[in-house]
């Protein structure tokens, strides 16, 4: 059954996959956009942000669903994380109730789970709380580490395990999730038709039972790239000084930030059993060997890798 979703976050990596997997099942999509994009069928952009009430209001109506993806993930304080992702998401649920639409899938983070470690974290709870209040039919996701084609989050570690050497955090363990497989829940949950998720918080990931430990998942990493890389549990203390030169160099565009070293270096980013979505709703489909071996065969395509 078709349906008319409005959609934020639509031009990043988890949103372009959602999107295309919404436009594909013959759904009606409205997006929101910073930048002109190219026109397709079935599909309306709104040109606006999260901090443009007309926009929002323009972005919601008529829409059977709200798939709220868009966020900040890297932010020079705290304040920058708060507008992108707490204040974004009250802004968003302002104009579903204006528009009196009710269904409100929100993209949540697991470091929602661990709200002191960064400011990161402690925005995307935040913005559950507002959620949580909102009186609205929500369903809360709570994803992991996000991998596949497009994401350069984490094509560093791509890179290093081509160079044959991985700088891992500290031993700990780790869920995650591949965006396809991720995308598709969402779609789940937007045709749901007997509503069992509403005010549920999910996590999920991958299937594999105890999540990876920091240092396999660098090995499997290896394996996708197609050679043998030596694997190292990066203390603390270097992390952080690695985070400073990297600010040094990249400024504002630094990938590894004092921030991000604060939950990487949390020992248990493993999903919670209890809180993983029912098996008749949706299992994950997408192996992670597989899935980081497409992975790589993209990076090479566009050249990344």
């Amino acid at each position: 059954m078709s349906m008319r979703i409005a959609m934020t976050g639509a031009t990043g990596f988890v949103g372009a996959e959602t999107l295309n997997q919404a436009l594909a099942a013959g759904h009606h999509v409205t997006a929101i956009t910073r930048r002109a994009q190219p026109p397709r069928a079935h599909l309306k952009w709104v040109p606006g942000s999260l901090e443009d009430r007309a926009a929002l209001n323009t972005l919601v109506r008529d829409a059977d669903v709200v798939i709220h993806i868009a966020g900040v993930v890297n932010a020079p304080d705290r304040e920058g994380f708060e507008i992108g992702n707490a204040r974004g998401t009250m802004a968003v649920v302002d104009a579903m109730r204006q528009r009196g639409v009710r269904r409100l899938i929100h993209v949540s983070s697991l470091s929602a789970r661990e709200p002191e470690l960064s400011d990161y974290g402690w925005s995307k709870e935040l913005a559950e709380r507002h959620v949580k209040a909102s009186g609205l039919d929500w369903t809360i996701v709570r994803p992991p580490a996000i991998y596949g084609p497009g994401d350069r989050e984490m094509l560093e570690l791509f890179r290093m395990a081509r160079r044959g050497i991985m700088l891992m955090p500290p031993g700990g363990r780790l869920s995650v999730i591949e965006v396809s497989d991720l995308a598709r829940l969402f779609l789940t949950l937007g045709q749901e038709k007997d509503m069992k998720s509403l005010t549920h918080v999910y996590e999920v990931d991958d299937g594999t039972p105890g999540g990876w430990d920091h240092l396999d998942f660098a090995q499997a990493i290896g394996r996708a790239v197609g050679r043998p890389v030596r694997t190292f549990a990066t203390p603390s203390w270097a992390l952080g000084l690695g985070a400073r030169l990297d600010r040094m160099v990249r400024g504002r565009n630094a990938k590894l930030t004092l921030d991000r070293v604060s939950y990487f270096c949390h020992p248990d980013w493993v999903v919670a059993k209890r809180r993983q979505p029912p098996k008749k709703l949706w299992v994950p489909k997408v192996t992670t060997e597989d899935g980081l071996k497409a992975t790589v065969e993209a990076y090479r395509a566009k050249g990344w890798l």
